[in-house]
């Protein structure tokens, strides 16, 4: 059987300059994410999907393959993570390797720890073929009790029959924590919902953070200094 770690990192983010490779606490934030693929001890590769020369070259510094550059067509902002991994996976394919089961790890995931990616694969055997594991997090407020605002700025409940309710007799909910996603080759390939029917590894929710402004930035930087990743 061969597990392979694919770690897509583009060049094009605007939000962020240089997001993939900009340094987090010293170090540029693609390592973090390398070293613990390969501290897992679970891969026979651990590739860097990307377009970008200078992603490629530190990635390379920092032990992964960079195998090929990812096409234009699927580099940009409304590219989908199973379009890249099936490009590597059609990669492979077209060399007469197989590739059994495949983690998506982010590059932009310091928070990601080694023995939850472990987890994760020796979960991936309770699902079907076709599903995922991927990290989750219970939202921390309950969401029937969220709202928008309607064309007059005034609030409109998500759940109006919800707002009597007490909290701890709403039903919790989750959501996707963006660090990292197993599946077999053929769950990859399939154009089945992501979610539906796959199984999530529940993380402390206070080890989530969507990294996609300097705010964010700088508060998992805090986050990771008062905790040591611990």
């Amino acid at each position: 059987m061969k597990n392979i770690c694919i770690i897509p990192a583009r060049g094009g983010s605007k939000r962020i300059p240089k997001k993939n490779i900009k340094n987090f606490l010293g170090v540029p934030i693609i390592k973090y994410s390398i070293e613990a693929a390969f501290n897992t001890k679970l891969f026979k590769d651990v590739i860097v999907s990307t377009d970008n020369e200078e992603i490629s070259k530190l990635s390379s510094e920092f032990g992964a393959s960079v195998p090929f550059t990812r096409p234009k067509r699927i580099s940009n902002d409304f590219s989908g993570i199973k379009e890249v991994i099936a490009h590597a996976i059609d990669f492979f394919k077209l060399r007469n390797i197989q590739i059994d089961n495949i983690c998506c790890l982010f590059a932009t995931a310091p928070f990601a720890r080694v023995e939850e990616i472990k987890t994760g694969f020796r979960l991936l055997n309770l699902v079907e073929k076709d599903r995922f594991v991927f990290t989750a997090a219970k939202f921390s407020f309950p969401i029937q009790r969220s709202f928008c605002l309607d064309n007059n700025k005034l609030a409109l409940p998500f759940d109006k029959f919800a707002t009597n309710e007490r909290s701890q007799d709403l039903k919790d909910y989750y959501h996707d924590a963006g660090q990292f996603y197993w599946g077999t080759s053929e769950a990859w390939l399939s154009n089945k919902n992501f979610f539906e029917g796959s199984m999530p590894l529940i993380i402390p929710s206070w080890r989530v953070q969507d990294i996609d402004t300097l705010e964010d930035w700088q508060r998992a930087e805090l986050i990771y200094k008062l905790t040591l990743n611990k």
